[in-house]
């Protein structure tokens, strides 16, 4: 195995997007946290109050010899709607932009050019921002692995289930379990 990389994604509750990556083959680890705000070391609550600017996500660690970041990268825009400013369904605020969060030149590069062509295929209505990864701070422990830990809670019933669903649907990465 080659070294691996690390991609910070912002697509509404990072629960969602947890689920659905830890179930992608060449994903190593996935880490639920809050990054690009202006309060060191945020609790939850803090969070979402939407004060401290940051944005909940999921570092992404991945085998880019197994998955490519392109690949990474469709999936975050096929399971969250970039179109919708600070908001993902019911929840809403700024810590659930939209946003690719990088960690070197090369990600820049690549996460600008799939944003280029989602705007394309939406019509320019994407609100997805592309920056460095900053401040992040991994999130507290019950919030880590979520759905996997509370399958039938309702909320993972009713939002995140349909979102593995049409993961599993339209990606052939999806584990086999």
């Amino acid at each position: 195995m080659g070294p691996q990389q690390l991609i910070t994604l912002a697509g509404g509750c990072f629960w969602c997007l947890e689920a659905v990556y830890e179930q992608v083959e060449g994903v190593l680890a996935v880490e639920s946290g809050y990054s690009n705000g202006h309060v060191a070391a945020p609790t939850y609550e803090q969070v979402c109050s939407g004060a401290t600017g940051h944005a909940e996500v999921v570092r992404v660690r991945f085998d880019p010899d197994q998955i490519a970041l392109t690949e990474i990268l469709e999936i975050f825009f096929a399971i969250h709607d970039p179109t919708t400013l600070n908001r993902q369904g019911h929840d809403v605020g700024t810590q659930y932009r939209s946003a690719i969060f990088t960690h070197d030149d090369e990600q820049d590069t690549v996460a600008r050019d799939v944003l280029q062509q989602v705007q394309l295929a939406l019509q320019g209505r994407a609100v997805t921002e592309v920056a460095r990864e900053a401040g992040y701070t991994r999130a507290e422990d019950y919030h880590q692995h979520y759905y996997a830990r509370h399958p039938g809670q309702g909320y993972c019933a009713n939002v995140i289930e349909p979102k593995l669903d049409k993961f599993r649907r339209t990606f052939s990465r999806a584990r086999r379990r």
